[in-house]
């Protein structure tokens, strides 16, 4: 998270009832939350060698009552390949393409292939879901994960993302496609970071509540 969970709560007053994280890597921000008092989560990883440590990590941290979901987040639900750097960072749904050229992490370091469930939001979560707060960190898949959960989002007042402003994999979402799909739920960017190369992260918020 290269802006701040913590940080964002406190500069947007948010009420947060409940985080949906896809794409968990390893638990990192498992931490995070739990300082947050965030009890309500939701995450989901679809890489078995990286939702495995979650698992083992909030066990761990003796965060028991959150839902780990073993799945990928789509439009379709379908099996799809996902290819990644051994660690699972990079892992996404899309052909690499400008990230080969990041620091270490040319096309030959991508060697982890995997086949992955992939569902749609709408169908993991009830009508009746108390989660308002949605965290996505998809490797450019993220319009996708919205696409599927178009029901699910009427009750999400907060979005944290990654974004892009080049294809850093191939065919991903640009920002300007991010802000026109959030603004049909009354949801405006209100801050951003961008790295170097063309990729960041971005948070939106319902405007009745800015």
């Amino acid at each position: 998270m290269l802006l701040s969970y913590p940080g964002l709560v406190r500069q947007f007053n948010c009420n947060v009832s409940g985080v949906i994280h896809v794409g968990g890597h390893i638990g990192e921000e498992l931490e995070v939350y739990k300082d947050q008092g965030v009890r309500n989560l939701l995450m989901f990883e679809p890489q078995k060698h990286c939702f495995d440590q979650i698992v083992e990590r909030s066990k761990q941290m003796g965060m028991t009552d959150i839902k780990l979901v073993n799945k990928a987040l789509g439009s379709v639900v379908e099996e799809k390949e996902i290819v990644s750097d051994p660690t699972g960072l990079t892992g996404s749904l899309l052909k690499g393409k400008e990230v080969y050229n990041f620091p270490d992490l040319d096309e030959s370091k991508w060697t982890h292939r995997e086949m992955v469930q992939v569902s749609k939001l709408d169908d993991e979560i009830p009508e009746d879901h108390n989660y308002n707060f949605l965290n996505m960190d998809t490797q450019g898949y993220e319009l996708e994960v919205l696409k599927g959960g178009t029901r699910v989002m009427e009750k999400i007042d907060y979005v944290y993302t990654e974004v892009n402003k080049v294809e850093v994999y191939e065919n991903n979402a640009m920002v300007e496609e991010l802000d026109e799909f959030l603004n049909g739920y009354n949801m405006k960017r209100v801050n951003e970071w961008w790295h170097v190369h063309g990729w960041g992260d971005a948070f939106y918020i319902k405007t009745d509540l800015i």
